[in-house]
């Protein structure tokens, strides 16, 4: 019931809402004032739909602490080749980790077993095959395989005589784990992927497929020790490498650039970190040109002169690498294949100090520095300084020459069939 003060204060309210907008439009302006109906326009006509890498969907239907039947007897190949699927996001012309991905399915190819590859986006619209193969048969960084490609399907699953399950990214996993087959499940880690977001929703659900019970193979020691010490993973792992007809020495020179693996749409790669150590290098060396390569950074405000590489064909860095004699490669979770490619040509690796860089690569020409600005601009200042700057090019060269991407396929297949051999 209201009480006699009751209408008065509800008229009053009443006045002060309706006379808001003028009080807006007086104080603010029309832009103002448009732009706060328009926003409060959105918020209530606009319905948000979850949107992940990951299908809703697959998210919500997956309950790991309960063992999945599909999962409980994996088939077992004594002997022969084996039949494997391949489930992945669909591949891009500059992603790194397709194209390693798709040098270990060669690999497989090579050994005598049959692949195919699904494709799998939680994005609304259809993935064109066609448009794939294309992008594939036209970048140098993809190998040739025999492979077939198709988009992975909830309600058809993998192909019936598939033997072996590879997710190979975090999202990955969810479709591998609800598929119906009873091929055993491996899991292709390349990078410690719950990292890769904020504390939330995604970094959860790409944490928790660590604990699929999928026999992980990982790029390089540091993941497989981590992921079997911390979620109790069975875990391999293969080696870094490097294609030496692709990095190699071909300037005996004395060398006055450097280089800075730039990607800022990545933040695991410390875009702004490197420009914090860049900016007192450029101080320190201001006669050095600084080379950004990895994305093209025309629309960042870079403190410093530099020269904007943007990105490169996999064909145009030996030369690039060639000019320099040190490059930054920052990398926050798992080590990057860049640090072995500068190597190989004669480029002094300046990488941040860590468990997850060092356990992947212990070469002694790898100048390991604390996370630390100025010790960063430091470290680049004594390489490019150094009097045996040109002996020691020769020899960064020579201590991956033995390196090489074959020997880690071996470790892969050979990890693969000894897993799949039971």
């Amino acid at each position: 019931m209201l009480t006699e003060q009751g209408p008065r204060a509800l008229f009053a309210k009443t006045a002060r809402l309706a006379l808001r907008p003028f009080r807006v439009l007086r104080d603010e302006g029309p832009r103002s004032l448009f732009a706060r109906v328009l926003g409060k326009a959105h918020r209530r006509l606009t319905v948000n739909t979850p949107m992940m890498l990951v299908a809703f969907d697959d998210a919500a239907e997956v309950d790991w602490t309960t063992p999945a039947p599909q999962l409980q007897s994996p088939i077992s190949v004594a002997e022969g080749p084996i039949d494997i699927a391949w489930i992945m996001s669909p591949p891009g012309k500059e992603s790194g980790g397709h194209q390693n991905l798709f040098r270990f399915i060669d690999f497989a190819e090579q050994a005598g077993h049959r692949c195919t590859i699904y494709l799998y986006t939680s994005a609304e619209g259809v993935v064109s095959i066609p448009e794939v193969r294309a992008m594939l048969a036209t970048t140098d960084a993809y190998p040739s395989l025999e492979a077939d490609i198709r988009i992975y399907s909830r309600e058809r699953g993998v192909h019936d005589s598939a033997q072996a399950l590879f997710a190979t990214g975090w999202e990955t996993a969810y479709p591998a784990y609800l598929d119906k087959s009873s091929a055993r499940r491996f899991y292709f880690v390349q990078d410690f992927e719950s990292i890769f977001y904020p504390l939330g929703s995604e970094s959860v659900l790409a944490e928790n497929t660590y604990n699929f019970g999928f026999h992980g193979i990982t790029a390089g020691g540091w993941l497989a020790h981590k992921l079997s010490s911390d979620y109790g993973m069975s875990t391999d792992h293969f080696d870094f490498a490097v294609d030496k007809r692709r990095y190699n020495v071909v300037n005996t020179e004395r060398r006055n650039e450097i280089f800075f693996y730039a990607r800022p749409v990545t933040p695991r790669r410390g875009f702004e970190f490197g420009l914090l150590a860049l900016e007192e290098f450029a101080r320190l060396k201001p006669d050095v040109t600084i080379n950004l390569a990895g994305w093209d950074v025309s629309n960042w405000n870079v403190p410093f002169e530099y020269r904007n590489l943007a990105s490169l064909e996999i064909s145009e860095l030996n030369d690039v690498y060639n000019r320099c004699a040190a490059g930054l490669v920052l990398s926050l979770s798992n080590m990057s294949l860049l640090p072995l490619e500068l190597l190989s040509s004669g480029v002094a690796p300046v990488v941040n100090d860590g468990p997850n860089n060092r356990m992947v690569s212990d070469n002694p020409f790898i100048e390991y520095v604390p996370l630390s600005p100025p010790a960063i601009a430091r470290r680049l200042v004594e390489v490019v300084d150094r009097a045996d700057q040109v002996e020691r090019s020769r020899l960064m060269s020579q201590s991956v020459a033995e390196i090489s991407w074959e020997d880690s396929g071996k470790q892969f297949v050979t990890a693969f069939e000894r897993a799949m051999r039971g």
